[in-house]
Order: structure tokens, then sequence, then C-alpha cells
């Protein structure tokens, strides 16, 4: 299969289940920590593996940004969505990563209730907007 920015592949690798707000982080934390897909596995398999072509880097890079960064980013309120959606996505990418491929034992063996309860929280702390200077200060 030739990548492509629309490949789908990397959609079902990167987010089409995953919407990291608050009021969707419980289930996209659980998600995060149940036992991936094939369709997982390959995505993340696949940006390995193309991570030493540039070209690679720059479809995937502007695939992950248009289709899912902004995508959050839309539904992100208050200030610097764009950001939080960045980091968002960096931080689920991480878990998979680390659980998926590494098989890291905590994350594989855990509690998944424990797991999920912390990955939630911090999910909510990038995903919920940062509270506005009052002007009088």
């Amino acid at each position: 299969m030739s990548w492509t920015s629309d490949s789908p592949v990397a959609a079902d690798a990167y987010g089409n289940h995953l919407m990291m707000t608050p009021e969707a982080n419980a289930e996209t934390a659980r998600s995060l920590l149940t036992d991936p897909t094939q369709a997982h596995r390959d995505g993340m398999l696949l940006t390995l593996r193309s991570a030493p072509s540039e070209r690679a880097v720059e479809i995937m890079r502007a695939s992950l940004e248009r289709n899912f960064q902004q995508a959050l980013a839309d539904e992100l309120e208050g200030p610097h969505a764009v950001a939080r959606a960045a980091l968002l996505v960096a931080i689920c990418t991480g878990v998979q990563f680390t659980r998926n491929v590494l098989h890291n034992s905590a994350l594989v063996d855990g509690d998944p209730e424990v797991l999920a309860d912390l990955l939630r929280t911090a999910l909510d702390a990038v995903a919920t907007a940062p509270p506005v200077p009052d002007a009088a200060e």
C-alpha cells in the first residue's frame, strides 16, 4: 500500500476513534488502554518505519495536523486550542507506542480502571481551557 495523506491505516491509528475533549476523555482513556486493533499496530509501525524518509514525515505531519489535530482543536474551547490539541495527540501517541509497541508492563498489566482514571485526568488537564487572567491583576 502506498502512503498518502488520506491513508486509512493512518486514519485508524491516529484518531478516527478518539476525540480528546473533556466530556470524551474517560472513553478515550479506556480505548487507549485496551488491546489495539491490527490497524493501530500497523499505523504505529508504519510511522516508525517511515520516520527516516523526510517526504513520508512531511506527509504524515500534514495529514495528522489537517485531519486530526485541527478537528480536535475545533472542538476545544478557550485559548491555545491548536497547541493543546497537538499535546493531546502527542500524549495519546506516546501511550499507544509505549503500551502497544514497547509493551510496557505497567501499562499492559496494570489495573485498567486505575490507568484509565489517571490518563483521563492528564487528558482533561490539557483539554480544559486554561483560566483567563483577570484584567485587574
